[in-house]
């Protein structure tokens, strides 16, 4: 059984300072819940690893906008403008990564890999200081492991296990996510008991996640 609580409750151990990981693409599939408790907790000076920047006015994109972000690690920004101008300003480290391999570098800490080669970014400013390695005659850049403190992962229906289903394009990062991080917080829109959960639709097992929170928990 793992522990059921309101997303306010969820997000409460979550230290300024914290390495977290959010799942989503631009808000599709993104925990809404916790990213609003995690904003009103007033929990600053994070390392963000997530798809996008999002929009000014919803999940990630407002903590963007209220400060609370220090640095952030994503594979584009383009359609929250204060995410720009923050970078620009350098009042918010941004690390600029392609997309497959930001998936791919969470993935790797999630299997206890120690990175992965890809060709993407050669010849770019990906490639600086990065290490390059050379097989069957083809250049790779070695892209280590993004591992984190806490996930915060959206799910349609979970047990009182943690094993959960996420529907359709919501899947994106959520999965990879909630193995790569020490406590793995899900947010659901459907809590169900042990065994109303067809075990064929499981989409994250309950072993990757520490805590449920869903709105009105007891």
């Amino acid at each position: 059984m793992k522990k059921i609580q309101t997303p306010q409750e969820a997000v409460a151990p979550i230290p300024d300072g914290a390495v977290l990981m959010i799942g989503g693409f631009m808000c599709c599939g993104q925990p809404i819940r916790l990213t609003e408790a995690l904003l009103a907790q007033g929990t600053k000076d994070l390392t963000v690893i997530t798809n996008d920047a999002g929009f000014p006015d919803r999940g990630v994109g407002k903590l963007v906008v209220a400060g609370r972000i220090k640095r952030l690690i994503a594979s584009h920004i383009g359609l929250n403008p204060t995410a720009g101008q923050k970078m620009n300003s350098g009042e918010m480290a941004v690390e600029l990564v392609p997309q497959g391999t930001l998936a791919e570098r969470i993935r790797c800490a999630g299997a206890g890999l120690g990175g992965v080669l890809t060709p993407t970014g050669l010849g770019t400013q990906v490639e600086s200081g990065k290490r390059k390695m050379e097989i069957d005659g083809r250049t790779y850049l070695l892209e280590t492991p993004l591992k984190a403190d806490f996930a915060l992962v959206k799910t349609s229906v979970c047990d009182r296990c943690g094993n959960a289903f996420t529907a359709k394009a919501g899947k994106n990062f959520n999965l990879v996510m909630a193995m790569a991080a020490q406590h793995t917080i899900a947010e659901t829109d459907r809590l169900v008991e042990i065994g109303e959960l067809d075990p064929e639709r499981v989409t994250i097992p309950g072993i990757f996640i520490n805590t449920v929170a869903v709105q009105g928990a007891r």
